[in-house]
């Protein structure tokens, strides 16, 4: 019978979760569509678990538009009122108007920096940061850079976007490789 694959930890035992872990989590991506999705369910994320947000990603996709920036960044009192009301997503207003200032903000980064990967990936010379970690104790929940990068994003016009959120969004889009030296997506990842 074949061993079961090592994952990081957290991952282990929702197939919800192994599966995000084994197709997503870490891999760099840099297309500017996908880290956008990435900020917006990483800011609703702030103080609730993952596994709550990744069950209702779909729900976020349909309720925001696809997670397409340009359409968000037009959104009115009518569409928070909307949002306010729709059970599929978290419904917090503060973080539903954050989506809207950080679509806007989005735009204007893209329109400085010519993509939002450009400006993201710049503080990693766009190159992932490979950490080597034995054990899931060792990862920090956030990192003198998150925290140079949250300052620059707040500068832009982000908002919920504090230094922890930003390392979560690090880890997701694989601008840092925080899986587990002995999980087997950690050399994928480097490759």
């Amino acid at each position: 019978m074949p061993s079961e694959k090592q994952r990081c930890a957290w991952a282990s035992g929702d197939p919800l979760y192994e599966k995000y872990h084994d197709t997503e989590w870490g891999k760099p991506l840099k297309d500017d569509d996908q880290l956008f999705e990435f900020l917006i369910l990483e800011c609703f994320q702030a103080g609730l678990s993952w596994i709550t947000i990744l069950r209702k990603r779909e729900n976020f996709r349909n309720a925001f538009s696809g997670f397409d920036a340009r359409k968000i960044a037009k959104y009115t009192q009518k569409d928070i009122d909307r949002l306010m009301q729709d059970a599929g997503i978290v419904r917090n207003k503060r973080k539903i108007s954050a989506a809207i200032s950080n679509a806007k903000a989005f735009l204007k980064v893209q329109k400085e920096f010519g993509s939002f990967s450009d400006f993201l990936w710049g503080f990693v010379d766009d190159k992932p940061i490979v950490n080597k970690w034995k054990d899931m104790s060792q990862i920090p929940a956030k990192t003198e850079l998150a925290e140079v990068i949250s300052k620059e994003m707040k500068k832009c016009g982000f908002r919920f976007v504090g230094p922890t959120i930003i390392y979560a969004h690090m880890q997701a889009t694989g601008m840092v490789n925080d899986h587990v030296v002995g999980c087997f997506r950690w050399m994928e990842c480097v490759e």
